[in-house]
């Protein structure tokens, strides 16, 4: 007589949660102060002003935003306010930063928008592998928000995790 096979991972009761849900959906782009600065050094306000207005703003559309300075020179905190006030208008979001920080932030701003009390008294499973770049930050932020709630926090995959954490009963 032939074994029935069981599925225990399908029976058990983990909740897997793919930290990829929380990828952006909307275009990232960044907009760099270097090529506005006199001698990508120096920023001289009445130029810099006259280059802001005079820039086509539509690519930005929708974008989150990264504002930032490649170049190695001091740049007045107002210069960052003032490139706000031309994106924030047709910008989804605009950070201080490179690529890189804005995809922190707006994976952290999702991973923090989620409700920790869904994930009470569970046992919960981080995926491990996936197709998009999630930082090492994202797995951090979701242990954060998990810990005080969650039964038991895992990593990898149901049929083969690593114990991170397990509440004392």
């Amino acid at each position: 007589m032939a074994e029935e096979i069981v599925n225990k991972v399908s029976q058990s009761a983990l909740l897997t949660l793919d930290l990829e849900q929380f990828y952006p959906e909307e275009e990232i782009r960044v907009f760099d102060l270097k090529p506005f600065l006199f001698m990508e050094l120096i920023l001289k306000e009445k130029e810099f002003r006259a280059a802001l207005a005079a820039t086509d703003w539509t690519g930005y559309r929708d974008a989150a935003v990264g504002v930032f300075c490649s170049a190695d020179a001091i740049i007045p905190v107002w210069a960052y306010m003032l490139v706000t006030t031309y994106l924030q208008p047709l910008a989804k979001e605009v950070i201080l930063g490179d690529e890189a920080a804005v995809l922190r932030h707006l994976i952290t701003n999702r991973i923090r928008s989620i409700h920790p009390e869904d994930y009470k008294d569970k046992r919960v499973v981080i995926k491990g592998c996936g197709e998009k770049p999630i930082g090492d930050f994202a797995f951090l932020e979701i242990t954060k928000l998990l810990r005080p709630v969650a039964k038991a926090i895992m990593y990898g995959e149901p049929c083969s995790t690593v114990p991170v954490f397990k509440a004392k009963s």
